[in-house]
């Protein structure tokens, strides 16, 4: 593989490869390491890849690179560390709701086992239809279906006791939302 060659594939796959190890591991530092690790073999190894084959056999490793990692130390996941909401619309109550929810919700995902936290991130985050989603993974888009399908089930078990909470709290933050931009 010629240096052009694999600078384009690294341009091309690098942010697909990062992401799919960020939803696994929920550790961008991690993702980060692994992904250029990915890259390092391509290129040490020198290999002739397949257009067709190419972003499989990149998951392939980079799953693989993950899971050799993983059984090395347990991983500390940190889904929601960017996303707050404005504090300013937010009761002294609503902040602790939405602090809980947050537990919850990484608790849930915590526990969920793997396969199905990766195509639920993958759908939810990105926005990636199933289709897309199986075309990355290797997988029918069946296999995908029902992955979902189990996620959204694992989630709603988890959450079932702050279910009418999250809506309140929804609901509460869009209408303090809406009251604050009809202000303006």
């Amino acid at each position: 593989m010629k240096k052009e060659e694999f600078k384009i594939l690294f341009d091309t796959y690098f942010d697909d490869v990062r992401r799919y190890v960020l939803y696994r591991s929920g550790n961008e530092e991690i993702a980060n390491d692994i992904a250029q690790d990915t890259f390092l073999r391509i290129w040490e190894k020198q290999m002739t890849i397949e257009p067709k084959t190419i972003k499989g056999l990149l998951f392939k490793i980079a799953g693989d690179l993950f899971v050799s990692q993983y059984r090395r130390k347990q991983v500390a996941f940190t889904f929601f560390s960017a996303f707050q909401p404005n504090n300013k619309s937010l009761t002294p109550e609503d902040e602790i709701n939405f602090q809980e929810l947050i537990n919850a919700y990484d608790t849930a995902l915590k526990s969920m086992p793997e396969k199905q936290r990766t195509v639920f991130l993958m759908n939810r985050i990105d926005e990636l239809k199933y289709k897309e989603i199986a075309d990355q993974l290797g997988l029918s888009v069946k296999a995908i279906e029902k992955r979902m399908s189990l996620a959204l089930e694992h989630l709603r078990t988890q959450l079932k006791d702050k279910i009418s909470g999250l809506i309140l709290f929804v609901l509460g933050f869009r209408l303090n939302r809406i009251k604050t931009e009809t202000k303006k």
